[in-house]
């Protein structure tokens, strides 16, 4: 899988600034809500647009998308519920950058729950959602031949959810979707050049194993493929600033 397309790497891990370059502020958006800001912010960081660490400043948000700071403050605030942004006192809010224990900690956690899980759904799984894992596989496919980092990035992500969501824990799907939150981040900070941090064809993999109904082999198969994907992280770090027409507007 080729590496998605990265920023540039920062000498420190100090927190960049993000703000307007240039940019005239932008006339009011209809319908525009904390709820609307809220997912095209966590849409450019788990799309690696907005990389860790990166200051996110009200102002600036709040001009880019014609809203108030309050409407800024409410969706910074539910993505800090989600583990995505950190609200720091009296230092406002940036993007979270997770330490190599917490990245350690992040995959530990991976690991203990979505063995389980597709253990879980190997003994219980129907035809179409085989199906529906082997079509998001595919479309994994298709990005990974187009060279689209952003969508392979996405459905890599989205194809551990689905499947944890098929398991029939919603406790634990919920569990493993902000897991995967927490990881997109990470790969953002620490993959390294030139290594995908998620093979496709492990994906495929798995779905085979869950097909034929082998939950040993399959929840193996989960625990190595998220191993090895913790393995080729290299405990870099990216920077900014950026400038916020290219994280939201770019195609």
């Amino acid at each position: 899988m080729p590496t998605p397309a990265r920023v540039p790497r920062r000498p420190t891990r100090a927190a960049a600034k993000v703000g307007l370059i240039d940019k005239p502020p932008r006339p009011l958006r209809k319908g525009a809500t904390d709820e609307t800001v809220q997912q095209a912010i966590y849409d450019a960081v788990m799309d690696h647009r907005l990389p860790p660490g990166i200051k996110l400043t009200e102002s600036a948000f709040s001009a880019y998308f014609g809203v108030s700071r309050t409407v800024i403050r409410k969706a910074l605030l539910r993505l800090s519920q989600k583990g995505v942004v950190e609200l720091r006192p009296n230092r406002g809010a940036v993007v979270a950058s997770p330490t190599p224990q917490e990245t350690h900690c992040v995959f530990d956690a991976r690991r203990l729950i979505e063995r389980e899980l597709v253990r879980m759904l190997t003994a219980r799984h129907t035809k179409k959602q085989v199906q529906q894992l082997r079509q998001l596989a595919q479309r994994e496919r298709a990005a990974q031949q187009e060279g689209a980092g952003r969508a392979l990035v996405r459905l890599t992500g989205e194809f551990h959810v689905r499947l944890a969501q098929f398991a029939g824990n919603p406790v634990l799907a919920d569990l493993v979707s902000n897991l995967v939150s927490r990881t997109s981040l990470i790969i953002a900070l620490y993959e390294a050049p030139g290594m995908p941090a998620c093979r496709t064809h492990d994906h495929f993999d798995l779905i085979a194993l869950i097909e034929a109904g082998n939950g040993t082999a399959a929840a193996d198969a989960m625990a190595q493929h998220l191993t090895e994907i913790e393995n080729r992280l290299d405990l870099s770090a990216a920077e900014g600033p950026l400038d916020l027409s290219q994280v939201f507007d770019a195609p």
